[in-house]
């Protein structure tokens, strides 16, 4: 069964075996912004006192990824170091921040947070935004596929707007919808 995550709670999640071994907990996500999936977690050490661990976990060696921890055959799947994920930040920027904005030019709003799906996918299934109308309130939008990404800049598909949530409970739905739309219109 998969569902949908907040990047930010994947964030300190911890890292465990499938033994039941905890050997280190998230510090940062690294995604692939053109194939808008997760390339690789950075690591800190579990406690108190723990750093930054000099290692990543690549997700081809991720055996599930669920709302209480990140799962791992064993502690072989850890990268001896974190190369990966210093070539995947020179090649590309952090899209929190960055507008999202449809190929039509209408702004959708501030990107806030990143949804996954969880499970053994690690595909990025939409985004939450700050929406310039009424206040500024969040929403969350399902996204096939970005058009464009960029540090800056997150261009979708034109009718992206039409499918929102205001959580994740109603973000199965949205999502359902945009790829329903999507397909009749090719």
């Amino acid at each position: 069964m998969s569902g949908y995550v907040r990047t930010s709670e994947i964030v300190k999640l911890p890292v465990v075996t499938l033994g039941g071994e905890d050997v280190a907990q998230v510090k940062d996500i690294v995604f692939d912004g053109s194939g808008g999936r997760i390339r690789c977690f950075t690591l800190s050490g579990r406690g108190l006192l723990s750093g930054p661990l000099k290692r990543d976990l690549l997700w081809r060696h991720v055996h599930a990824l669920g709302p209480d921890a990140v799962m791992i055959r064993d502690e072989k799947a850890l990268a001896e170091d974190d190369q990966v994920a210093r070539e995947a930040r020179s090649s590309g920027g952090d899209v929190l921040g960055a507008q999202l904005m449809t190929e039509g030019g209408t702004l959708l709003g501030k990107v806030v947070d990143v949804i996954v799906e969880t499970g053994r996918t690690s595909a990025v299934a939409g985004y939450e935004v700050e929406s310039p109308a009424q206040g500024h309130p969040r929403v969350l939008l399902p996204v096939v596929k970005p058009v464009g990404i960029s540090g800056e800049m997150v261009i979708v598909a034109d009718v992206v707007g039409d499918f929102t949530a205001g959580d994740l409970t109603g973000f199965p739905e949205a999502a359902s919808g945009l790829r329903a739309r999507l397909e009749k219109e090719t």
